[in-house]
């Protein structure tokens, strides 16, 4: 089948280089001319595991090409997805601009039927506005559908996500619709779910915004488990063993962050409010989440006594393990906060160093996790990275100015690294706050 993926970003790009591998004929389109130039020579604007090696091999295969020309492709396409991102607006919904733009331009190329499918997250009722667009700016009468079909990629596993996801859903209006997005997935075993558009629309905020609520919950319990002298990892676990509940989710830290949940959080919470509900569970949720950051500066200040002056070695940039993204991440308030309290920073992280030199200042960006230790004050981890995990911690204990260590994403065991003389503070363990 002939597609066109609008947008090459963490979405498009996956989905475009997924459908290229199951056989499709895929075109990616951005306005971005320079992406576009460096996927022409193979170079991969974005770090997700095996995506370099997908887009190659597609590449050379002649299944994917790369283009700023998106009423080209969508002659030459039957199916157009629409991958571009929606910002959020400073009330927090959903910039819908572009995909309107993109409606418009597909609109005024098409010459036959074309099939219209939101791959972007977007509010409900979007599906309405971009048929209203195309019907009202379309130059022939040709037919068309619209469909939703969100996705459910993780960073750092979107690959395997698409390949192997969960569920499919299709937001559809007519079986023809739903005909052809059922043979574009059908190498993909997986269950299908068919819903109206609006129902598949609201799909993905509400699964987004449950696993923020899930988060913020482990974390509110995890104070508590500070404050009692529990242990988190211990409630978690007993938790999640009821399968009603579920494991996954329940591991306490500083708080989520990336593009999705803090984005689709406050985008459901305008979208309920627009509707004339107002959605106060999920401004809890949010509230938990930013409070989960200030509280581990707590953490840092009252071991440091004074934050000013001090040098801090800071592992761990990108919002979460295996991928490069810095959008949302919680590195950046925690970062920020404390440059602003005097201190100095040393950062390191395997993957996103090159993005994070666009967003902060002042910071000394090293080479390894043991160069932004050197002569440092204290060692704080934001992102599980799994070399972190296999750090030398005899000879960190050497680098560091004292064996002190404030793990935001409990990944280290406390008896051990106290049994090395470290002090060691971490996040819902009460015997992990005490000397």
């Amino acid at each position: 089948m002939n597609l066109t993926i609008v947008g090459a970003g963490y979405v498009g790009l996956v989905t475009g280089a997924c459908f290229a591998q199951l056989g499709h004929n895929v075109i990616c389109v951005d306005n971005d001319s320079d992406k576009i130039k460096a996927l022409k020579k193979l170079k991969i604007p974005i770090y997700e595991p095996g995506l370099d090696d997908l887009v190659k091999k597609n590449f050379r295969e002649g299944r994917i090409s790369f283009t700023t020309d998106i009423a080209g492709a969508v002659k030459k396409s039957l199916v157009i997805f629409i991958a571009i991102g929606t910002p959020p607006k400073e009330n927090g919904e959903a910039d819908l601009t572009g995909i309107e733009k993109v409606a418009f331009t597909i609109a005024r190329a098409m010459t036959d039927y074309r099939l219209i499918v939101e791959k972007s997250t977007v509010p409900v009722e979007t599906g309405r506005w971009v048929k209203h667009t195309i019907e009202i700016n379309k130059k022939k009468k040709v037919g068309f559908d619209v469909a939703s079909n969100p996705e459910f990629l993780r960073e750092g596993r979107a690959i395997r996500d698409f390949m192997h996801p969960d569920r499919i859903v299709l937001g559809v209006e007519s079986k023809k619709a739903e005909g052809i997005l059922r043979e574009l997935y059908g190498r993909i075993d997986a269950s299908v779910l068919v819903t109206d558009i609006r129902s598949a629309e609201l799909i993905k905020h509400a699964s987004n915004s449950f696993l923020a609520l899930k988060i913020s919950y482990i974390n509110a319990v995890a104070k508590v488990c500070e404050l009692s002298g529990a242990d988190i990892e211990q409630v978690a676990e007993g938790m999640g063993m009821d399968k009603r509940v579920g494991r996954a989710f329940l591991d306490a830290g500083i708080g989520f962050g990336g593009f999705c949940l803090p984005k689709d959080l406050d985008a459901f919470i305008t979208i309920s409010q627009k509707l004339g509900y107002d959605f106060g569970l999920l401004k809890e949720v949010k509230k938990t989440n930013e409070f989960q950051k200030d509280d581990f500066i707590r953490k840092i200040e009252s071991s440091l006594w004074n934050i000013k002056d001090k040098t801090i070695a800071v592992l761990g940039l990108a919002f979460k393990p295996d991928t490069d993204d810095m959008r949302f991440a919680p590195s950046i308030d925690i970062i920020q906060v404390l440059q602003r309290h005097g201190a100095v920073i040393r950062a390191y992280d395997p993957k996103a160093m090159h993005k994070a030199k666009k967003i902060f200042k002042g910071v000394k960006f090293c080479r390894d996790a043991y160069e932004a230790a050197s002569s440092s004050d204290c060692l704080i981890i934001l992102t599980e990275w799994q070399e972190f995990k296999e750090l030398d911690f005899k000879k960190m204990k050497r680098l560091l100015k004292q064996p002190l260590i404030f793990d935001g994403r409990n990944i280290f065991a406390p008896e051990v690294l106290k049994g090395l003389g470290f002090k060691y503070v971490c996040i819902g363990k009460g015997a992990g706050i005490k000397e």
